[in-house]
């Protein structure tokens, strides 16, 4: 029998690598677009297959979790993942770039349907546990502007592929090593779903709408930040190190509040933080739509820890409102819907910054999570809630 602690940190340590590896791209191509000769808004699409592969296949990956194992799923996340990480860092034109980055795609989409449900499985306090993973993946995404702006800068592109890909695949090494492959004997804290069986499905429909509204933006965001800071926070320079660094920055402040929110996920009903999380994105976005240097940066953390807290709460609610029997495949529904729509994300950015720039960009991303913030209306309160109020 495996110690849940060591399973979960492995879990973590694959969440950061899974955001990092995802995400190396959008830095490194502020140099690369220089090196091949074609514009940033020409060379962001061949990301497009990776972002497509890593919605698509989320759904095979999370039945072959639930049918076969969710353990020899993540060893093959660690080591596919990294040779093709490294792969990519060998690319020596544009068409060998995105077939390296489609690869990227592919074994990353392994992680979210399957590395999640293990999480639950394993859980002892669901919010607290799901909100440390966040941040671990949060961590992931702010490694990768910092440590990709570094290694780009004094090594070159290549090394910013090779060193994180070489990473992967030691830890799935040691994952083999420590972590043995076991029956599922369910999870001691997900699956206590807290509404009638009557509205489980509008619960799934709102998953769905905010994973389509949440999907676009976190993607757009995520792609978006390393040029955002080169062109409207140009307080500190723009070299690659100092981009990288502000981004570290920005999405450190996403990690605390996910960790923040997954605490307040055990202490309090679901819908009382979907509310006001699911309402301040919009008014951030807008905000970040016209800000410049100082006003853009508490823009851009503004959107960023909002997304990070809606995330760390759709988690939950995925957790809490299934069985472990069917848990990849849900969370796997989700991640195809989340990163699927997601994968337009890559296209709507850089469309939308050759038509009207990142004013567009995100005056477009903001009237898109209104959805957002209408799900949050409607919600259901848990039993426990609903108890509690006095009646009419």
């Amino acid at each position: 029998m495996n110690r849940p602690t060591t399973v979960i940190a492995y879990i973590n340590i694959a969440h950061a690598l899974d955001h990092l590896m995802m995400l190396i791209f959008a830095t490194a191509v502020l140099t690369m677009a220089t090196e091949f000769g074609v514009p940033f808004g020409d060379l962001l699409p061949l990301s497009l297959g990776g972002f497509i592969a890593f919605g698509a296949l989320s759904l095979p990956a999370g039945w072959l979790g639930d049918r076969w194992s969710r353990r020899n799923m993540l060893v093959i996340f660690f080591i596919g993942g990294g040779l093709a990480v490294a792969a990519t860092g060998l690319a020596r034109n544009a068409t060998e770039l995105a077939i390296g980055l489609t690869a990227i795609g592919a074994f990353g989409a392994i992680y979210h349907p399957v590395g999640t449900a293990m999480l639950v499985s394993h859980a002892q306090r669901l919010g607290r546990d799901i909100g440390i993973n966040g941040v671990w993946g949060n961590l992931g995404v702010a490694l990768s502007a910092l440590i990709t702006g570094a290694l780009t800068q004094w090594f070159g592109w290549r090394a910013a592929f090779f060193i994180p890909g070489a990473v992967s695949i030691l830890v799935g090494v040691a994952f083999m090593a420590n972590v043995r492959d076991e029956k599922r004997l369910g999870s001691k804290a997900g699956g206590q779903a807290r509404i009638g069986r009557d509205e489980m499905m509008r619960v799934f429909v709102i998953l769905l709408f905010v994973a389509f509204s949440l999907g676009i933006t976190f993607n757009a965001v995520t792609v978006a930040l390393p040029k955002l800071i080169q062109e409207r926070i140009t307080l500190f320079g723009s070299a690659p190190a100092v981009i990288g660094t502000i981004g570290f920055l920005v999405y450190l402040c996403g990690a605390i509040s996910q960790y923040t929110v997954g605490h307040l996920i055990d202490r309090y009903p679901l819908r009382s933080l979907f509310i006001p999380i699911g309402f301040a994105l919009t008014p951030f976005l807008l905000l970040a739509s016209v800000a410049q240097d100082w006003t853009m940066l508490i823009a851009a953390t503004g959107v960023v820890t909002i997304m990070y807290s809606q995330v760390t709460l759709n988690d939950a609610m995925t957790g809490k409102y299934t069985s472990d029997e069917w848990r990849a495949r849900a969370f796997a529904a989700r991640y195809t819907m989340t990163f699927g729509v997601g994968a337009g994300a890559v296209w709507l950015v850089a469309w939308l910054h050759r038509s009207g720039g990142f004013t567009l960009t995100f005056q477009v991303l903001a009237g898109l999570c209104v959805l957002i913030a209408l799900a949050a209306l409607t919600f259901p309160r848990d039993r426990e809630e609903t108890a509690a109020m006095p009646a009419e």
